[in-house]
């Protein structure tokens, strides 16, 4: 069995509260963007994490690095407080969420694409059948 490992930072973006998941599974990490807008308190993000997890939609894996070492619960410690004070995302993680907007953005390009071709479809099925009717009406 697989060792899967997550982590959730929440920050401040100017206007809202960011909190972002990071899953990493199999050597792979995926990343997912959560817009909570006013501050959350701790109660509150464990219990979006409770209801919500399994409906998150995590970008595309990408390749990292993973370390498998002890821990020392002093080094802990001082990990979680640099962490604290760093704002901000990790590159990898920015990468991961860049590569899940693009393909968002295909999708819905690809959709729009459709709707748009279907409506000139229709409009010039009207035109055509205007055109029979007037030429039927003589």
């Amino acid at each position: 069995m697989d060792k899967v490992s997550g982590r959730l930072t929440v920050f401040f973006e100017e206007p809202f509260w960011i909190g972002v998941f990071e899953r990493i599974s199999e050597g792979k990490l995926s990343v997912c963007k959560v817009t909570f807008g006013a501050e959350p308190k701790e109660y509150e993000i464990y219990d979006f994490i409770l209801k919500n997890y399994y409906r998150l939609r995590f970008s595309p894996a990408v390749a990292t690095a993973v370390k498998e070492a002890g821990r020392n619960p002093k080094r802990v410690q001082r990990e979680v407080q640099k962490q604290v004070q760093n704002t901000g995302i990790g590159t990898r993680s920015q990468q991961a969420l860049k590569l899940q907007q693009e393909q968002l953005k295909t999708e819905r390009k690809a959709v729009s694409r459709e709707q748009r071709e279907a409506e000139k479809q229709r409009q010039f099925e009207l035109k055509q059948q205007k055109k029979k009717e007037k030429h039927r009406g003589r």
